[in-house]
């Protein structure tokens, strides 16, 4: 029997909107958790230009995921939007596009990258060894961006069709993947930095994959894309592709500008940025994921014509954000010591920025 498509044109928005949003985040913090674990396997390699390595190339990977989550919210809304007006048939024509230009942009993109990692490192500050080691994380990871689009676009398909359990799976199991990897790879065979690196590249293969699946098998796939349906579709995908991947674009360059600023403190204060910047996204991933679990919500009901729960679903999303970062900003706050022992932190300007963190600026977040 064939999944309910449109589930979001009845019941309470507000449950609707927390279990997307909580389901999501616990595919993102899957990911995301997997980079803080990388933070600590390599501050326990003891030296500080790995972990300033991977803060200055942590900024360069924000920056390049933001665009797949643009990618991802275009594709989620397009979808959502024609299984609320009740046209199935749109509704795969959409998701075969929005992944087949997915993947074509975020191939270009990637290349655009990585013919100019170099600079960008060292226009984050990165300089030495440390320069050298971020270019090389880097020339790993970012060919395996169009993957990450895959796995991205393909859990926004399924969150468009309601299926926030599924979407959730495809990242659970890149982060399980990355997570057994690490250890082996970084202490295993001794490869530091390339180790995590190729582990990432991994996980976001088998993320791709995981996310494609359970749209073949449960939501009758993708069809045969033609030119004219290409072509046809390219124009409402941009106009909420282009704004949406600006809009996620303004995180990383901010971080990318405060990483710089960082940089002429020492490498200590890059590290303490680096620890800081992998604590942000298992804290706060339930309000990212709230960016692209809400789409499909909105977009079934303005499918439907209800403007009346469109409305209601926006009130809602602002007063879950504002629970979430209430209560998540009281507990990094009790978690301090945590934090301090966790990445064995001691007296100095890496101490001061994670403290910092976790406390007044995480209640910014809202």
């Amino acid at each position: 029997m064939a999944p309910k498509q449109a589930v979001f044109l009845e019941g309470n928005l507000f449950r609707h909107i927390a279990v997307m949003s909580l389901t999501a985040s616990v595919g993102l913090m899957a990911v995301f958790i997997v980079d803080f674990v990388d933070m600590i396997f390599i501050s326990m390699l003891g030296k500080s230009e790995l972990a300033a390595a991977v803060g200055y190339a942590g900024a360069i990977l924000f920056f390049t995921s933001s665009f797949g989550i643009g990618m991802a919210i275009a594709a989620g809304a397009l979808v959502a939007r024609a299984l609320g007006a009740g046209d199935v048939e749109e509704a795969r024509r959409k998701a075969t596009n929005s992944l087949i230009y997915g993947v074509i942009f975020g191939a270009l993109f990637a290349a655009l990258v990585w013919f100019n990692l170099r600079a960008l490192a060292a226009l984050m500050g990165a300089t030495g060894d440390t320069l050298a080691l971020a270019v090389h994380y880097l020339a790993i990871i970012i060919p395996s961006l169009p993957f990450l689009l895959v796995g991205m676009v393909g859990g926004a398909i399924l969150r468009a069709h309601g299926d926030a359990k599924r979407a959730m799976m495809a990242t659970v199991w890149g982060g399980i993947i990355n997570a057994i990897l690490d250890p082996i790879l970084i202490f295993g065979l001794n490869l530091d930095l390339t180790g995590a690196a190729i582990a990432s590249v991994v996980a976001r293969v088998a993320m791709g994959v995981a996310a494609v699946l359970p749209i073949i098998k449960y939501y009758n796939g993708f069809e045969r894309p033609t030119r004219a349906t290409l072509h046809l579709d390219l124009r409402p995908i941009a106009a909420i592709a282009v704004p949406a991947i600006l809009n996620q674009l303004a995180t990383p360059i901010g971080q990318a500008y405060v990483t710089r600023a960082m940089s002429e403190f020492g490498e200590a204060a890059v590290a303490g940025m680096a620890i800081a910047a992998r604590i942000t996204p298992v804290a706060f991933g339930v309000i990212f994921a709230l960016s692209g679990a809400i789409g499909p919500i909105i977009g079934q009901n303005f499918g439907a014509g209800q403007q009346d729960r469109v409305r209601g679903a926006f009130r809602d999303g602002m007063i879950f954000t504002a629970v979430v970062v209430v209560v998540v900003s009281a507990l990094l706050f009790l978690l301090r010591p945590a934090l301090v022992s966790l990445f064995a932190l001691e007296e100095g300007v890496t101490l001061t920025i994670v403290l910092l963190f976790a406390g007044p600026l995480s209640l910014l977040f809202f």
